[in-house]
């Protein structure tokens, strides 16, 4: 029994070990190469080899800078935009009964079945008679408002699992539904509103169909655009294009590091009542 479960442990954790280097050999791949030129990556791809060429990390920060500062711009404000109004418009769906609000309700979750690809000509034109082509506010609007739904509908479920009590005790103590909002509903859901946050900020930055579209200034581009064209016009210089790849996914890195605990959370957040 004990020879069986040991057998068991040892081949659980080699399907633990072999997941860790399956998910994580191409940033090794990646990290290597960065620090090649291209006479070492053609000598040996996968391998570490001397000397170093920190010098391509100093190249891929400068060819992608400027995209990376431009993507975090955009995501940043299409994070708050959408937690905002999502927020605005959850808690007006879960404490308030008007007409045709199950209807509305319906519409708004048929969005959610829609392909993005859909919308992209009416997004055009609609973009184009309000002026807010080539515009990074313009995409951060646009990225705001496709995120909403989804945000609105995690949203909506929460607040109507906060016991109603807690607003009936606040409307007493003479509380606006905005103080509400801030004073019962935003300390509650904090943990769900930091995972729909960094859900949302992944979204936005690894968009590249409608960055591609709505901007045509190289110098408002966003990251997986700009990671596009470096892949095409430096596709020669395999260590420069490298490091780029790398400086570009340490924002990614960073913000799982630092939230993950809050990321777990919100995810199940909400999964066992009482």
């Amino acid at each position: 029994m004990q020879k069986t479960k040991t057998s068991h442990e040892v081949a659980k954790h080699a399907l633990i070990l072999f997941v860790l280097v399956f998910a994580f050999l191409p940033l090794y791949v990646m990290l290597v190469i960065s620090l090649k030129d291209n006479t070492q990556f053609i000598r040996s791809p996968m391998l570490p080899t001397l000397p170093f060429h920190w010098e391509n990390w100093v190249k891929g920060w400068e060819l992608c800078g400027r995209y990376i500062a431009n993507s975090i711009l955009v995501a940043t404000l299409s994070v708050i935009g959408t937690l905002v109004t999502a927020l605005l418009s959850a808690y007006v769906f879960a404490r308030y009964h008007f007409p045709g609000r199950t209807i509305l309700w319906y519409l708004l979750l048929a969005l959610l079945f829609m392909p993005g690809v859909m919308n992209i000509v009416p997004l055009f034109l609609i973009m184009k008679n309000l002026n807010m082509l080539n515009s990074l506010w313009g995409l951060s609007v646009l990225y705001a408002v496709g995120g909403q739904v989804f945000c609105c509908f995690v949203l909506r479920n929460f607040i109507e699992e906060i016991p109603v009590d807690l607003f009936e005790a606040a409307m007493v103590d003479g509380a606006s539904p905005f103080q509400q909002i801030v004073n019962i509903v935003i300390p509650m859901s904090g943990s769900i509103l930091a995972t729909l946050a960094i859900l949302r900020f992944l979204g936005a930055w690894n968009n590249f169909i409608q960055p591609m579209i709505f901007i045509s200034d190289e110098y408002k581009q966003l990251i997986p655009v700009g990671l596009m064209r470096l892949d095409g016009e430096y596709v020669k210089q395999w260590g420069e294009m490298m490091a780029g790849y790398s400086i570009a996914a340490i924002p990614l890195v960073l913000i799982f590091l630092f939230t993950m605990r809050l990321f777990v959370k919100g995810l199940t957040a909400g999964a066992v009542k009482g």
